[in-house]
């Protein structure tokens, strides 16, 4: 699996040692860089990484602040801390991120971190899709690529079913660019469709008539569980498959 880093640093030189070290032991994607906290924030809304790799002394914003609204905007995502000099909370900061480290030490230690936190975020690949039907089968084939590949094919239909109401909801009610994101760990298979129109939608009652308005319905039928998330901009739709 590839994990997606957005790299939060005030300085170009950290940034672009930490990038080159990541590139070179492979298995990262630095999705996105920030050299701000409110930039941060942004970026990971708008790029929704797996791993924030997060210094604590940002010209705008006090960490704290910095990780409570990263937690705000992308809650699935792992933190960790790489600051230059020790923090009289660095305790708080241990008991609510992924890892902390300090810049002085070496380099290795902190990609074997981010190693080992990739190693346990199970298998997750995310794509981008316009608001138009024909990019509705992409986004199936998207997912059943991936689940062909991870040995997951035995929920190829239910989940290529799930992806297709929910990227078709994306096409004909959000219309705009929509995020397809498909995880797979401990045997649940989970799908995301993530949009920037803030409206929801509502299952309505079952018609052998309607034409619309079914999608819902289904997806709810179908999975173990799903639900509908805020986002500051925007909404992620996601639905968990398990086998029986």
């Amino acid at each position: 699996m590839t994990v997606r880093v957005l790299l939060v640093d005030d300085v170009a030189d950290v940034r672009r040692l930490v990038r080159i070290a990541l590139r070179f032991h492979g298995g990262f994607d630095v999705v996105a860089e920030a050299k701000a906290g409110l930039q941060a924030i942004e970026l990971a809304g708008q790029h929704r990484p797996d791993v924030v790799l997060l210094d604590l002394g940002l010209p705008d914003l006090a960490g704290r602040d910095v990780l409570t609204r990263l937690r705000e905007v992308v809650p699935e995502a792992k933190v960790v801390v790489f600051t230059g000099a020790e923090n009289d909370d660095r305790a708080w900061y241990e008991e609510h991120v992924a890892g902390y480290v300090l810049k002085g030490g070496e380099l290795d230690y902190l990609v074997g971190l981010l190693d080992d936190i990739g190693s346990d975020l199970g298998r997750i690949e995310t794509a981008r899709f316009e608001p138009d039907a024909s990019t509705v089968p992409l986004a199936r084939e998207f997912v059943r690529g991936w689940l062909d590949r991870w040995g997951a094919d035995h929920l190829s239909d239910e989940a290529s079913l799930v992806v297709t109401e929910l990227a078709a909801n994306a096409v004909l009610h959000a219309g705009t660019p929509y995020d397809v994101r498909i995880s797979h760990s401990g045997g649940v298979v989970r799908i995301e469709v993530g949009d920037d129109d803030a409206g929801t939608p509502e299952p309505q009652p079952f018609s052998a008539v309607a034409e619309s308005g079914r999608g819902i319905v289904l997806v709810s039928a179908i999975s173990a569980s799903w639900g509908i998330e805020a986002q500051p901009r925007g909404k992620v739709i996601w639905a968990e498959l398990r086998p029986e």
